[in-house]
């Protein structure tokens, strides 16, 4: 997917509250703006906005020498999320479909974010992902490809949403290698995010080696591209995988809530709409 003139004004909110998540310091705040305004003059429109999205975070972490702004407020989303995990646990084993419940509970997990959606309200959100059908649903696809899938690998998105994946990956009950970033941007989840939900119990957890806000496949580790290659099918959570991978052909299935109007444009949904897209 690639980067739209109504993605400009994105950056800079984003880059102004990750600013002041990080320090009370006014004028340091402002020279992430300015700088974050040189950045913007020279975006190229054809690549994928978690492109751009690096180098805004990457300057907030310079100028602010804050390496990880969000990193209490993912800490409260794990914990919120660990203490709702065995009800929804029990929501899923009591479905009628328990696979198709995970997989919109992980769906669900996705409006934990501070980049596009801040004022997220996760209970309320479950209630309403649960209980509405998806604008696209590709669930018997994702269903009838995991029953012969013997290589998986899910890329994670958020650092709260990790709670909802390990859900859906102990109740698809395969072998898992599961993806993080590298380093901390906005609340995407690290390995020690990963380890704090506990999803090193059920997945193999591995770094893809980029420091973007999505999988920019040229950023990523040799290691990271090994498993992409070999994995024959790819689970996909949030926008910023889907804004990075929605242009390449492998046997991807993106889970996600359409949390911005360009990304529901481009998927041909509306805003708050929830998508299982192979």
């Amino acid at each position: 997917m690639k980067t739209y003139l109504d993605c400009i004004p994105c950056f800079f909110k984003q880059a102004l509250f990750a600013a002041r998540t990080a320090i009370d310091d006014e004028a340091k705040i402002k020279e992430v703006l300015d700088r974050i305004g040189l950045l913007v003059s020279e975006i190229p429109l054809d690549s994928t906005p978690p492109e751009t999205g690096r180098q805004v975070y990457r300057t907030v972490r310079e100028v602010t020498g804050v390496e990880d702004p969000f990193k209490e407020l993912k800490k409260e989303n794990i914990e919120t999320a660990l203490k709702l995990y065995p009800a929804l646990k029990q929501t899923v084993e009591t479905a009628e479909d328990p696979l198709e419940t995970a997989v919109r509970l992980a769906i669900a997990g996705n409006v934990i974010d501070f980049g596009a959606n801040p004022d997220f309200q996760l209970e309320q959100n479950i209630q309403e992902v649960l209980h509405r059908e998806p604008a696209i649903n590709h669930y018997q696809a994702f269903k009838e490809k995991l029953e012969c899938a013997q290589n998986i690998l899910y890329l994670g998105d958020n650092a709260g949403e990790t709670v909802f994946d390990k859900i859906l990956i102990e109740t698809m009950a395969k072998p898992v290698t599961y993806a993080v970033r590298e380093s901390p941007v906005i609340n995407d989840a690290t390995a020690q995010d990963a380890i704090d939900s506990g999803l090193d119990k059920v997945a193999l957890v591995v770094s893809s080696g980029c420091d973007a806000p999505g999988t920019v496949l040229a950023a990523c580790s040799d290691q990271f591209l090994d498993c992409f290659k070999k994995a024959d099918m790819i689970i996909s959570k949030g926008q910023g995988n889907y804004e990075t991978l929605s242009n390449e052909e492998r046997p991807i299935f993106y889970l996600l809530m359409a949390k911005c109007p360009i990304i529901a444009r481009d998927l041909g949904v509306k805003v708050r709409d929830t998508v299982i897209k192979s």
